[in-house]
């Protein structure tokens, strides 16, 4: 059954953004001004900071942002305490090195206005990479089809409604060296029949550095991780 949570006031809905940071002060700025220059701008912005030895820190405070500390290391306890201190309608969740389109809050917005759905996902692209499109998309979207499960989510742009936030929370997996979080939010949304939305125009761009810092790492730990998000579910 699908649950698909109305959001109330859907035609006034709230946006808050939520930006897991470890040590991103080459990326980070840039990703906070691609939110400044949205046409309709976020009802607020978080920054989680996740124990930065570098002036990841310093460089948000020169923003209109809210920083969050979360001492527990790894991109899970940052995401949830971020998810946690959203107090709108939408969590839009990005990642510190991701590039947003100018008309990325006015999309989300409207895709929630159209569509009864709990999460969004759009694709994501390298601005710095020998490829375009992300590889771990790609493959985990070609993973879920052949398995039948059309839940599908990346970090570095997916939406969740607050209320849905809540309900899942208590479920997910905490464990990073397990599984790709993302991934692990989307097949649980699917299990408790949370509705996943996914719009092919709600592109961002991403920095393609962990490829070219360490390509085994993402050639080979990123799908063997995957195998595992998919085993323990």
């Amino acid at each position: 059954m699908s649950i698909g949570i109305h959001l109330p006031g859907v035609l006034f809905m709230k946006v808050s953004v939520v930006i897991p940071a470890y040590n991103e002060e080459k990326f980070i700025k840039g990703c906070l001004q691609s939110l400044m220059e949205q046409e309709e701008k976020a009802d607020e912005i978080i920054v989680v900071d996740n124990n930065s030895t570098d002036k990841t820190v310093k460089i948000c405070k020169e923003f209109p942002v809210e920083i969050v500390y979360e001492p527990v290391q790894g991109i899970t306890s940052a995401r949830n305490a971020g998810f946690d201190k959203a107090a709108f309608d939408l969590i839009a969740r990005c990642d510190a090195d991701t590039i947003v389109p100018y008309d990325w809050i006015e999309k989300i917005k409207a895709d929630f206005r159209k569509s009864n759905i709990d999460l969004l996902a759009g694709p994501v692209s390298f601005y710095d990479g020998p490829i375009k499109t992300s590889f771990p998309s790609r493959l985990f979207l070609f993973a879920l089809k052949k398995l039948k499960k059309q839940h599908f989510t990346i970090g570095a742009n997916m939406i969740i409604t607050k209320a849905f936030w809540e309900k899942i929370k208590k479920v997910i997996c905490l464990d990073d060296r397990k599984v790709h979080e993302d991934f692990d939010l989307a097949l649980h949304a699917g299990k408790i029949g949370g509705v996943i939305g996914y719009d092919k125009s709600l592109v961002v761009k991403v920095s393609a550095r962990r490829i070219k810092k360490r390509p085994q790492s993402f050639f080979i730990e990123y799908p063997i991780r995957l195998v595992k998000t998919l085993y323990k579910h």
